[in-house]
């Protein structure tokens, strides 16, 4: 095996799904995948689940996923995921070396009723599709009902576990294809080309209990203080979503796999990323403060030049990044804050509930509050009604942006952009 497969560095196996659809038996060829129901139902037998039921969803589609939790994108380092998903399904220790196959333009996206869940919608066509990011992907949707007296917590680790054992099965299907792309993933670690600015990613995990918790190794980091992993982790799924508020700024499973932010920076020819720092998002002031200037202590021991900060979740959060984003500047390294606004429905509110004192660098991913509208369309998955409006899921809707899942995402996807006004 050469050097990278030894372990300095990742290197991506991408299988490109192009269609998607239900067969007898899962496999994987020229693009399409074929995914049986009663496979997929095997990773679900657990005493807290009635039952599930397994759709496909894709883009263009006359389509609505409504109550959207979690997507995963398909991976595995070989027969029964090899080291994926650590502390779910590999073991709890550090991922990201050697080679991944990854399934890219699919998601398995779970759909349903949880405590805390906020009601979430997807078109997968229409003038709204655009604003999702899973209304790209081939989604392999699992709807599921509740067993009489089953604990919800009890339900909602079974859904979990079950969602990425079968993104590591669907990923297993195309284990001898050959793949459509090869990329290779230096480790930071190494050291970057002279010249480039040393930029870090900090990324906030909400961390407000269950049913709102982000996991690293299978572990939340609530209580916790903030840590440094290679960003290489992240397409092993070391970093696995559990929380379920706030629709439009949910970082689901799928994007902590694919960091907009870290992909972008890999991407550039002037920054080198050279670090992934991630935080928990505390309630308490104090508990922010203490995790602010440790994550600032962090970046200056890394030797960062620059940090871009994300978010999960709405006000609070909002805290988090100001709070970062100075302590950063204090310790003279360039600090750039991700925020969605929560500006009232004519944008002409206070955009953030906590702006910084210090830092002045900030993107915003859009307006939360900003009304849209929702075609009708053939079919739903996930539910039958929008219990916001009380109509049909398959209705025209008129929904505020905050609905729309991942449209405001703050780990950097989007398609939200600026221009003067007329």
């Amino acid at each position: 095996m050469n050097e990278l497969g030894a372990g300095t560095g990742l290197r991506r196996l991408v299988h490109e799904v192009q269609s998607l659809e239900l067969g007898q038996s899962t496999a994987y060829e020229g693009g399409l995948l074929v995914v049986s129901e009663e496979d997929a139902s095997t990773f679900f037998r657990d005493p807290a689940l009635a039952e599930v039921r397994v759709g496909c969803a894709s883009p263009g589609e006359s389509a609505r996923i409504i109550n959207p939790l979690d997507a995963v994108q398909p991976c595995s380092k070989g027969p029964g995921g090899g080291g994926v998903f650590p502390g779910f399904v590999g073991a709890a220790l550090p991922p990201g070396r050697g080679e991944t196959h990854i399934l890219r333009g699919a998601a398995v996206v779970a759909a349903g009723h949880l405590p805390r869940a906020q009601e979430a919608v997807i078109d997968m066509s229409g003038p709204v599709a655009a604003l999702s990011p899973l209304a790209a992907t081939n989604n392999i949707v699992v709807e599921f009902e509740r067993a009489p007296d089953a604990a919800w917590e009890d339900v909602e680790s079974a859904l979990r576990r079950g969602v990425l054992r079968l993104a590591v099965h669907l990923a297993d299907a195309a284990l001898d294809a050959a793949p459509d792309a090869v990329e290779e993933l230096p480790d930071p670690t190494a050291g970057g080309p002279d010249g480039r600015a040393r930029v870090g990613v900090v990324t906030n995990l909400q961390t407000q209990g269950k049913f709102k918790d982000v996991f690293v190794y299978g572990r939340s980091l609530s209580g916790g203080l903030p840590t440094a992993i290679s960003p290489n982790e992240l397409d092993d799924g070391a970093v696995v979503s559990g929380q379920y508020g706030h629709p439009a700024l949910k970082n689901p499973t799928y994007l902590h796999q694919t960091h907009p932010v870290v992909a972008a920076i890999r991407e550039s020819e002037d920054m080198w990323l050279a670090a992934l720092v991630l935080c928990p998002e505390p309630v308490e002031q104090g508990a922010k403060e203490l995790v602010s200037a440790h994550a600032a202590r962090l970046c200056a021991a890394l030797g960062l030049d620059a940090a871009i900060v994300t978010k999960e979740g709405g006000g609070n959060a909002d805290a988090d990044v100001a709070l970062k984003m100075d302590r950063l500047d204090e310790l003279g390294i360039t600090a750039v804050g991700v925020f969605a606004e929560m500006a009232g429905r004519d944008g002409a509110g206070p955009p953030l509930v906590v702006p910084p004192s210090r830092a002045t660098a900030m993107v915003s991913a859009g307006n939360y509050d900003e009304l849209v509208t929702l075609p009708e369309c053939d079919r739903a998955l996930g539910g039958e009604r929008i219990a916001l409006l009380d109509l049909p899921a398959t209705d025209e809707l008129e929904l505020p942006v905050a609905a729309v899942y991942g449209a405001l995402n703050p780990l950097g996807w989007g398609r939200v952009t600026c221009s003067e006004a007329a």
